[in-house]
């Protein structure tokens, strides 16, 4: 993923960063997306996209790719600035599962803490991209349009 780290702001009232995932946002609970407030966007932001990734799994796709995505959502205008809990606007992306939508955490049984990489990323461009993209396809499409980026992470173990 590209980087580029700005001043926005990204929250939780579920949790704070470094803190527990509810289990109600999780695998083993309602598998409901948490809901999410951001601020402090880049001049310029027509609009955004959000991430979530966990890159302690212990998987490396042929790709070279790492960790598991739990979901990439995109096509928000610039005017959203807030998620609600199990949030129905955007267009979803294909998760690693390989369903459409959020994947809350799940990880093994026993691996110990992993973390949950939540992202709001800026984007100068509208975007109206296909719904089913993977994370790496959305990426690559919205990489020259990226603004800024910021994360908030959470944490979760079975």
């Amino acid at each position: 993923m590209p980087f580029a780290p700005s001043d926005m702001t990204l929250t939780s009232p579920a949790f704070g960063n470094g803190d527990v995932i509810p289990t109600r946002h999780s695998g083993e609970g309602e598998d409901r997306s948490p809901a999410l407030k951001w601020s402090g966007a880049p001049a310029g932001t027509a609009g955004f996209a959000v991430v979530c990734h966990d890159p302690d799994a212990p998987l490396v796709s042929p790709g070279g790719t790492y960790g598991f995505v739990h979901w990439a959502l995109y096509n928000l205008p610039a005017e959203v600035t807030s998620l609600e809990e199990a949030t129905a606007i955007g267009t979803a992306g294909i998760n690693d599962v390989g369903n459409i939508g959020y994947n809350g955490p799940m990880p093994p049984a026993g691996h110990g803490v992993h973390r949950y990489y939540f992202w709001v990323i800026a984007l100068d461009a509208v975007t109206d991209l296909p719904e089913g993209l993977t994370l790496w396809q959305l990426l690559e499409r919205i990489e020259p349009n990226i603004l800024g980026m910021n994360r908030l992470v959470g944490t979760y173990q079975r």
